[in-house]
């Protein structure tokens, strides 16, 4: 059988908090070993302000030789959305067998590499952005807390525990049937809807100009 091999992907403000649930299972439940890679190798800080090493960059790893390829969130998207690098990464295991699994605004990642085409999906970023960027399938957006479409599962942040239980499943892991112990709710499809004030979308907009112009 071949081994198993997990990554996340890190960039500049990405947040721990919604993948630990999972990387933390795949390292101390079941003994996996997981690579972290960034486009260059240097110090990068969360969202939530540790300080993170990558221990590979894209440079020295096919994408396609992971199992699985985890994407956190992070509450300003841009830096990574205009690494090419990276991009060009992720674009590399588009046609692969890899799951790839992103949470909150990281889907975007994906949409911009092609991975998500024609795939349906779910993402917590703010609706704007799904307007301004036209890679973006806004026809195959689901307004779901998790969405499994072909080799890719995305979620909305807040559902942190249901992406993880969802990915362990995927991969096949044994992990009981009460899944951190947490009680489910319904959800609308107005509630799953983000938007920006007008002000805070002039506010990205203009942020958006120092990569594009």
């Amino acid at each position: 059988m071949t081994q198993r091999k997990y990554a996340v992907i890190i960039y500049p403000n990405f947040s721990l908090q919604e993948i630990t649930c999972l990387t933390s299972c795949l390292s101390i439940w079941f003994d996996e070993k997981i690579d972290y890679i960034a486009s260059e190798k240097k110090i990068y800080s969360s969202e939530e302000g540790f300080q993170i090493t990558p221990t590979k960059t894209v440079d020295e790893v096919n994408v396609s030789d992971y199992t699985c390829v985890i994407l956190p969130g992070t509450v300003f998207p841009l830096p990574a959305l205009y690494d090419d690098k990276l991009i060009d990464f992720l674009r590399k295991g588009k046609d692969s067998d890899t799951l790839f699994a992103a949470i909150s605004s990281s889907p975007i990642l994906l949409s911009k590499a092609g991975v998500l085409d024609g795939k349906d999906f779910t993402s917590g970023y703010f609706m704007q952005m799904a307007d301004t960027f036209p890679f973006v399938e806004k026809k195959h957006f689901v307004h779901k807390p998790i969405v499994e479409s072909g080799n890719v599962i995305t979620g909305i942040g807040m559902f942190f525990r249901e992406f993880a239980e969802c990915v362990l499943h995927r991969l096949g892991y044994d992990i009981g049937d009460n899944f951190m112990n947490t009680a489910g709710a319904n959800y609308s499809e107005e509630e799953l809807t983000f938007y920006w004030t007008d002000d805070e979308y002039k506010e990205f907009l203009e942020e958006l100009k120092e990569y594009t112009e």
